[in-house]
């Protein structure tokens, strides 16, 4: 298996991503400014748009105000002809008037959603633009994210933000922006109306702000914690769902159904009482505003009344005021809640900012090219691969403070097959990482033809590689594309012929539609032992200079793994292989055995010379029949 291409994300049970749910409104940024200035800077490019987003909003907005003091006027022209008629000072209702001035409010809301649809439009693209830029950084940044990364990163956390966070942003940022640039326009129109009809009931409509303010702030206040609660819960309800589907066969296995489900309850709880506090505590907001609202509504009815009555305000006036002081409290609203969406599109900014800034793996320095020309000759910057390795007093801690390889040295021939034997966390596999480069190594260094595989890209390097392992690796899609992906530009023919090679073409041709058998998710609809097969033809594909195999065999019955050795010795003839061998009957015939202790190379030899010296591997190696011995 070449180590080219980034696995497909797995999906959860029910079809999402796995990981948290989206942000709930509530979650708090921890530097809302930062994260709002980064997310700024990305919507920089479309300023041009965004201004014109703005102009249309407030034009919108404009047209929209001035429409109930138009309607006041028609109201007050049929309320001046009806008496006038009464009291015969006049001809009647002008319904010529009365025409004009509805006209004229058509027009104005016609023009009112136009403008509204311009900027809902151009509003849509620029976030969808935003958050496409997003997720190509990410994407891009997955691949440049060294494995320390992964290790120490859960992947529903890393998928959390790559699609959560992502979605959370897109749906957010495009409500936030048009509802503060409306709200605050529509505010400020609305202020200047009232103030243009009467400054007096304007002031009894402001006194209703500080204390709607107020019940406002008391409820953000209680509800938030809540709120932090909820969304805290919902990760874990997520996680512990995930774990359970990902591991059902042990947890049936053992038993542990009712532990899984007092668990899920434990956790449902927490999540169900947070979650009713905060949403009963949240939805308490639009019934105070409306009860707030309702009291200054009626303050402002008898002063009206009374200013009427005195001559000093036209009825039309009034009518139009009474709409502006019902509409007043709504930008008031759509501003707080804007908060809480404000909050949360920081939030999951943050959380995207934080996953792009993440230290990547150190830049490639390629001073050295891999000839793919066979025929070329070699030049300083570009050479052939014969496949020697040389581990030179190598070094390296998964953390600096705890070293696992101590002064590893070693020299491997182009061809050789090179066993490494020892005990659970010698650090076998660690050798291999370092080989592949998933990590560098903290001192010394490691060659290949005498070239520090640091002076080659990653992307050449790994394509040295063949890897066959013991966890098989299979991703959704058909075996053939499953086989064709050690060599992406391979013909059926030959993805066929490294089938063969592998003794995996006979029981694919008894699948259902034999190599356009489609693979599951988890590649549950072959048994484990072809799972390795498919994985051994995989790596025969790659053809590749050096071999990496990792007890490629233990998953197979014995009958399959004569065949599978046989295919193996064939593909192993003539290329440098590394063999991490637990079972050590299978890697007598090795070309060297490195037998490791606790991060260092104790012993080094054939199998023959290690046995002679009756040291550390002839202890290991007598003491798995001494195990089938008392087994049997």
């Amino acid at each position: 298996m070449s180590e080219r291409n980034a696995r497909p994300p797995r999906r959860g049970p029910m079809g999402g991503p796995m990981g948290g749910g989206p942000m709930m409104p509530g979650a708090k940024a921890k530097d809302f400014k930062g994260s709002m200035k980064k997310l700024l800077h990305y919507m920089a490019q479309y300023k041009f748009r965004v201004l014109l987003v703005m102009l249309f909003a407030v034009a919108s907005t404009v047209f929209m105000i001035v429409g109930p003091k138009i309607l006041g006027n028609a109201t007050t022209e049929m309320t001046n002809g009806i008496m006038g008629k009464v009291t015969g000072t006049g001809e009647g209702i002008d319904f010529s008037a009365i025409a004009r001035i509805l006209i004229s409010l058509v027009l104005l809301y016609v023009a009112s959603a136009a403008f509204s649809y311009i900027q809902g439009w151009l509003m849509t693209g620029v976030t969808m633009k935003v958050t496409y830029h997003l997720r190509n950084d990410i994407a891009r940044k997955i691949n440049r994210l060294p494995l320390k990364y992964f290790d120490r990163t859960s992947h529903g956390e890393v998928l959390s933000r790559v699609t959560n966070d992502i979605d959370t942003l897109a749906q957010s940022l495009n409500q936030s922006i048009t509802q503060i640039i409306t709200s605050v326009a529509t505010f400020v129109g609305i202020l200047a109306m009232m103030f243009s009809i009467s400054w007096e009931m304007t002031l009894i409509a402001l006194c209703t702000i500080p204390v709607s303010l107020i019940f406002i702030m008391v409820i953000v206040r209680h509800s938030q914690k809540y709120f932090k609660a909820q969304q805290e819960y919902l990760g874990h309800v997520n996680g512990h769902v995930e774990e359970l589907y990902g591991g059902h066969v042990v947890m049936k296995a053992f038993n542990g159904e009712e532990a899984s489900v007092k668990e899920f309850d434990r956790y449902n709880d927490t999540l169900y009482k947070s979650a009713w506090k905060s949403q009963f505590l949240s939805g308490l907001m639009m019934p105070v505003m409306q009860f707030v609202g309702n009291v200054g509504y009626v303050a402002v009815c008898i002063l009206g009344g009374w200013l009427a009555s005195q001559g000093r305000l036209a009825i039309g006036d009034i009518q139009a005021f009474i709409q502006y002081v019902r509409q007043f409290t709504q930008p008031i609203t759509q501003i707080a809640n804007i908060s809480n969406i404000l909050q949360s599109t920081t939030a999951a900014a943050e959380r995207v900012f934080e996953f792009l800034e993440e230290e990547e793996e150190v830049p490639d320095r390629p001073l050295i090219h891999i000839n793919p020309d066979d025929d070329a000759p070699d030049t300083e910057s570009n050479v052939h691969i014969a496949g020697s390795v040389q581990f030179a007093h190598v070094k390296f801690g998964y953390n600096p403070d705890k070293i696992v390889i101590h002064d590893f040295s070693a020299s491997v021939r182009p061809g050789q097959k090179v066993a490494i034997v020892g005990p659970t966390g010698a650090g076998k596999t660690t050798m291999v990482k370092l080989l592949m480069r998933f990590y560098d190594v903290n001192e010394g260094a490691i060659l290949v033809d005498g070239y520090d595989i640091r002076d080659f890209t990653r992307n050449e390097l790994r394509g040295l590689f063949g890897m066959v392992l013991q966890d098989t690796w299979l991703y959704n899609g058909s075996i053939r594309d499953n086989i064709r992906y050690g060599r992406l530009d391979a013909t059926d023919e030959e993805v066929v012929a490294a089938a063969k090679a592998a003794q995996a073409d006979h029981f694919i041709r008894t699948l259902p539609d034999s190599y356009g058998m489609e693979l599951n998710e988890e590649a549950s609809n072959v048994s484990q032992g072809q799972k390795q097969l498919l994985t051994i033809a995989r790596a025969i594909l790659s053809d590749p200079k050096i071999l990496i195999l990792d007890e490629a065999t233990s998953s197979v019955d014995t009958r399959t793994e004569v065949q599978i050795q046989k295919a193996m010795d064939n593909l192993m003839r003539g290329r440098t292989s590394f063999i991490i061998a637990h079972r050590l009957s299978t890697i007598r015939n090795a070309d060297m055995i490195l037998c490791m202790k606790d991060g260092d190379i104790v012993e080094q030899g054939t199998h023959d010379e290690l046995m002679a010296k009756q040291g550390f591997y002839a202890n290991l190696y007598n003491s798995q029949f001494e195990q089938a011995g008392e087994s049997a």
